[in-house]
């Protein structure tokens, strides 16, 4: 119950709706699932406030668990006060219990320990009560072990360094004084090593901590981890010093000698080390996010339906690979041609003719061709070959991550006989067809959609992104009879064992024909059925409700629903019926819950409905642009690529994507480009300004005077 409180505070949702999130969960119900199909339940909470619960509570319940260790191991030393324990209780990060036990933790031997098995404490209280005959009476602690009055004071000063470094409260007001005031600087260790410039900006930097955006953060720790920068810490250190000095009655000194060893050997790199580690977590969470945001998006780029792709993977000196398939991504034809230097021209001419060929012979509605090596040259090649071919268009398809499926396990099953870079084409022209089903089979982190995402711990970036991907499979939908096994595994309920048995079983006994043959599937259980039958679709089936998010615990209702209103066939007049109709009320008389009403209309109105045809198709082209044809203030249109906190990258027709700044988004003052535009949306920029000699492209979304 103190977790649900606690979650309920942070995340301003109701006590009763995590309730039930918990509660679902613990039932093995997946958060897809919740979130669809128990909505009366959870008062209509979406995925991602139902994960933003599950973990809270996960990590709540750590912290719950380490309190506990913590107080038992500090009373077993019979050392637990009332105001310890209080304090412990209430410290609502895991960083600050740590603190707290700081004391009590069973240590290595130090200077400290040593000087207290010496018996030196006593000349320790000597120091602080400032004792006038300190050197006289520090004669009483020469032993064999101690030679000389001054090895005994150093001793005595190692016990105090040791006390000053483990109080609770000189570390937390060092904290905050050092995150409030103190400032990260950054400079030049090595400028061999970054070749690019890339770091060029912290050469010599400084900026206050608090104030330190997190792609910043990134960065600074990328340099310094590959040895271009070095970082320090600015501190006011003789206000740290003044703060505990102010903590004794009198000073001497041995006091003063503690204090500056305590704040600059003990507390201060302890503190830095914290608000370094603080701030790259709040960092790579907020690239995490980003990453999420932009893969999400990307994922519901609205496919090309209908249309026979010829994939392009470009490459110089080893031939350019192409790849046809038809309307549903079925190989037709793959090629190996020579379309640019260093190919002798007679095989440049030889490519423009195959090339035409393929075109003819399959009718091929669309070049896709991929963004990497030689792709600006192999454009130009495409768009001088279309000039007679005026049906067909061309596409740049990011190509991030292709090479990386086209060397996997999956893609050896797919396609056995075909070379890599052939299998890489066939990946090209399928991501255009459909992103969403060729996706889902690289590795999220490989599609290249965010800022330093090898920089952010990898275990928390995988999970969030396969959340991700598992979020916008679901909520599209997946047709149980065509889907790969490695689209159907990210489905709620299945796992890859499942869905390689849907594919074997689709195999041996051809399409299925309702969501109830899916029963049939070994391995396939009822819990999994339970999860997974509202997500599977199945277009032209027996029931028209298999290819709706319905879920069949729901056709019952349906039916009671259509025979309330008198429907016997779902033609025009019976949508304008069900779009008319009193939710509410009707809710009510059919003893069903309102959210789930308005989703049964919902799909019923349009049936087979693919959210992502709400999404912009890609900008076609027929004709290549370059850097020479630009003007400053010319307006273009083209597609957002990426998005990172300081802009966003856009496709224009050029080898390189143009950046938008923040500060060219909009007229008004934005707090990141996320608010204006999303991975995959086609926007119209401006030209504000062109570098010819590093070939780079400043964009703006605020319109500029165009050129004459």
């Amino acid at each position: 119950m103190e977790n649900i409180m606690k979650i309920a505070e942070q995340l301003a949702i109701k006590e009763g709706q995590i309730s039930q999130v918990l509660s679902l969960a613990s039932e093995g119900n997946t958060i897809p699932f919740i979130a669809r199909y128990r909505k009366e339940a959870t008062g209509n909470l979406d995925e991602v406030q139902i994960k933003a619960i599950l973990d809270l509570d996960k990590t709540l319940t750590n912290l719950a668990e380490r309190k506990e260790t913590v107080l038992a191991k500090i009373a077993e030393q019979g050392k637990l006060t009332p105001a310890l324990q209080k304090a412990i209780e209430d410290a609502e990060k895991l960083a600050d219990v740590e603190e707290l036990y700081l004391p009590y933790k069973e240590k290595r031997r130090t200077k400290a320990t040593i000087a207290r098995e010496q018996g030196l404490a006593d000349l320790t209280r000597l120091i602080l009560l400032n004792d006038p005959q300190l050197m006289t009476k520090a004669e009483d602690f020469v032993s064999e072990q101690v030679p000389t009055v001054d090895a005994a004071l150093e001793g005595a000063v190692h016990i105090l360094i040791e006390a000053l470094s483990e109080d609770s409260r000189l570390r937390s007001w060092t904290y905050n004084e050092i995150f409030t005031y103190s400032f990260l600087k950054t400079s030049l260790k090595d400028e061999s090593l970054d070749d690019k410039q890339i770091f060029h900006i912290y050469y010599d930097f400084s900026e206050k901590l608090a104030e330190l955006k997190g792609y910043r953060v990134l960065a600074i720790n990328r340099g310094e981890k590959l040895g271009v920068l070095t970082v320090k810490f600015e501190h006011h250190l003789e206000k740290i010093y003044r703060f505990y000095q102010s903590r004794f009655k009198v000073l001497n000194r041995y006091i003063e000698e503690a204090v500056v060893k305590a704040a600059k050997s003990k507390i201060i790199p302890a503190m830095e080390r914290r608000i370094r580690s603080e701030l790259t977590e709040k960092a790579e969470d907020g690239a995490i996010s980003l990453f999420s945001t932009n893969l999400r998006q990307l994922l519901l780029v609205s496919p090309l339906k209908d249309k026979i792709v010829l994939g392009f993977d470009p490459a110089f000196r080893t031939g350019a690979k192409l790849a046809v398939v038809d309307q549903t991504g079925k190989l037709l034809a793959t090629e190996v041609i020579y379309p640019v230097q260093p190919a002798a021209a007679s095989k440049i001419e030889q490519a423009k003719e195959r090339l035409s060929q393929l075109i003819e012979t399959y009718q091929v509605d669309i070049i896709a061709i991929g963004n990497g090596t030689a792709s600006r040259e192999s454009e130009a090649f495409v768009a001088e070959v279309l000039q007679k071919h005026l049906n067909t268009s061309y596409v740049i398809v990011n190509e991030s991550g292709a090479s990386v499926y086209s060397a996997s396990e999956l893609a050896r099953a797919e396609f056995p006989d075909l070379t890599v870079e052939k299998r890489s084409a066939i990946s090209i022209a399928r991501r255009l067809q459909d992103p969403l089903a060729e996706l889902v089979k690289i590795d999220p982190k490989s599609i290249g959609v965010g800022q330093y995402q090898h920089d952010v711990g990898q275990k928390k970036l995988s999970e969030q992104l396969d959340f991700v991907v598992e979020t916008v499979v679901n909520q599209v939908g997946v047709n149980v009879n065509t889907a790969s096994s490695a689209l159907l595994a990210h489905v709620a309920g299945l796992n890859k064992t499942i869905s390689d048995n849907i594919v074997k079983y689709r195999e041996a006994h051809g399409r299925l024909r309702n969501r109830h043959d899916i029963k049939k599937v070994p391995r396939l259980g009822a819990k999994a059925f339970e999860q997974a039958a509202g997500f599977l679709r199945i277009p032209n089936g027996d029931n028209l409700l298999d290819n709706t998010g319905v879920h069949p615990e729901s056709y019952a209702t349906v039916t009671k629903l259509l025979d309330y209103l008198g429907i016997e066939q779902l033609d025009e007049l019976a949508k304008t019926k069900l779009a008319q109709l009193d939710i509410d009320v009707t809710a009510e008389k059919l003893n069903v819950g309102v959210l789930t009403l308005q989703d049964i209309i919902a799909d019923l109105l349009k049936p087979g409905r693919d959210l992502r045809d709400d999404f912009a198709s890609p900008v076609l082209r027929q004709d290549i642009l370059e850097l020479k044809d630009l003007k400053i203030g010319q307006r273009l249109e083209g597609t957002v690529r990426n998005i990172v906190d300081f802009g966003a990258f856009v496709d224009i027709g050029l080898h390189d994507d143009g950046l938008i700044h923040i500060s060219d988004m909009s007229q008004s003052f934005i707090k990141h480009p996320s608010q204006v535009v999303s991975v995959g949306d086609i926007v119209t920029v401006w030209i504000k300004s062109i570098d010819d000699k590093r070939e780079k492209l400043n964009l703006s979304l605020v319109a500029l005077d165009e050129p004459n």
